[in-house]
């Protein structure tokens, strides 16, 4: 049996799930995901929010962790959330 190979083209395009339902897109294409970082079975995610406050910070890192772990050969998943640099549209 073979492992299925991760990589970020796949674990992008499989981020693409992940609307923000306050603007209607994508994570993805609004700019949001910073950096994917994939150690074995692990994936972590770096990402930002469009504010600090953003009332959709639990529904949408988990939906982030969600989204990876519905991926063969993901195992674990983490969403490492950064301010740095602040996103803007």
């Amino acid at each position: 049996m073979t492992t299925p190979v991760i990589d970020e083209t796949i674990i992008r395009e499989t981020l693409r799930q992940v609307v923000d339902p306050e603007l209607d897109c994508n994570i993805v294409d609004l700019g949001l995901v910073y950096g994917i970082a994939i150690n074995g079975a692990k994936v972590i995610v770096t990402m930002t929010l469009t504010t600090p406050g953003c009332p959709m910070h639990e529904s949408l890192c988990a939906g982030v962790q969600t989204a990876c772990l519905g991926l063969a050969g993901v195992e674990d998943a983490e969403v490492e959330l950064v301010w740095d640099p602040p996103w803007h549209p």
